[in-house]
């Protein structure tokens, strides 16, 4: 673990915050809130790769997001100081009973630390918050522990959002995240075929361990570069595009504003997937394709004046 600087006191936030959903938020703004009562600074630290690519090597966990979408979140969240430990068999090896003397000796100036109440830690994950607070006591190093929290009586954990996204249901992801899932990137030019179509996209490559279902979807797209520029409605179509690709064709977001738009190719993008319309299919033919791309898009309107309704 490398060493850390930090002017004033440090409280840290532990875990790997994979998808940075409602429950870790609440770990991290209490990491927030101390450095702020304080005057110090708020930390996270947590794991690139996840662990599990260490101890099951054929089988690890498929990530939410990539990691510069998991550094805008905790920036966003006021996250001052972002550690991305390598979790090493070095690393994995350090007993739970020396684990805050370690950080204490990478971050001198480490004052608290704040975890989820299922917080494991150390050799063979033996470390819980019972062991934690006493191994921080004679470091003077407060612990800070949050209680999981729950949606429609079932905790929010990774886990539970990574199936949702896979079997389509985006409305459900956005409930537990406690924000509209997002995809960040540059938009690269595409084969043209939707504005041969008479239907012009904007493309971005999204290509998350755990990806979304591939299908049809209502999202929102704006400039990533200017937070105050404004939303536009769109209809997306995420996938391989068995169409017009080889079943090996690497997955695309291909977005279809619904209205005038300035956004163009290279631009920077951020767009935020709203609601499931349809998987993802093959047609025929490519009229049978634009027809399809029509009957969706009059859809995605039909979706988007149901919200401005409420």
């Amino acid at each position: 673990m490398e060493q850390a600087k930090v002017a004033g006191s440090l409280h840290l936030a532990l875990g790997m915050f994979d998808g940075v959903h409602l429950g870790h938020q609440a770990v991290i703004e209490s990491a927030v809130h101390s450095a702020r009562r304080t005057g110090g600074y708020a930390g996270v630290l947590t794991f690139d790769p996840h662990p599990s690519t260490l101890f099951r090597p054929d089988n690890p966990t498929r990530l939410l997001q990539p990691r510069s979408v998991k550094e805008h979140l905790l920036s966003e969240r006021g996250v001052e100081l972002m550690i991305f430990q390598r979790f090493s068999k070095e690393f994995a090896s350090v007993v739970a009973e020396d684990f805050p003397a370690m950080l204490r000796r990478h971050l001198p100036t480490l004052r608290s630390l704040h975890i989820g109440e299922n917080f494991r830690f150390g050799k063979g994950r033996l470390g819980d918050i019972t062991s934690l607070i006493a191994a921080c006591q004679p470091l003077r190093i407060g612990v800070f522990s949050v209680e999981r929290i729950k949606h429609n009586g079932e905790p929010i954990s990774s886990t539970r959002i990574r199936q949702e996204l896979e079997e389509g249901r985006i409305d459900e992801v956005n409930e537990l995240l406690g924000y509209t899932y997002f995809s960040l990137g540059k938009s690269i030019p595409g084969r043209q075929l939707g504005r041969t179509l008479g239907f012009p996209t904007l493309n971005l490559r999204w290509n998350p361990e755990r990806k979304p279902k591939f299908g049809v979807y209502a999202v929102r797209v704006r400039s990533a570069n200017d937070e105050t520029a404004p939303w536009e409605n769109a209809v997306a179509n995420y996938g391989v595009r068995p169409t017009v690709e080889n079943a090996d064709a690497e997955p695309l977001l291909e977005a279809h504003i619904l209205c005038d738009t300035k956004l163009k190719t290279g631009d920077r993008l951020m767009v935020e997937w709203e609601h499931f319309m349809r998987p993802e299919q093959k047609f025929l033919s490519l009229d049978a394709l634009r027809q399809q791309i029509g009957e969706d898009k009059a859809a995605a309107e039909a979706w988007f004046r149901g919200q401005s309704a409420y």
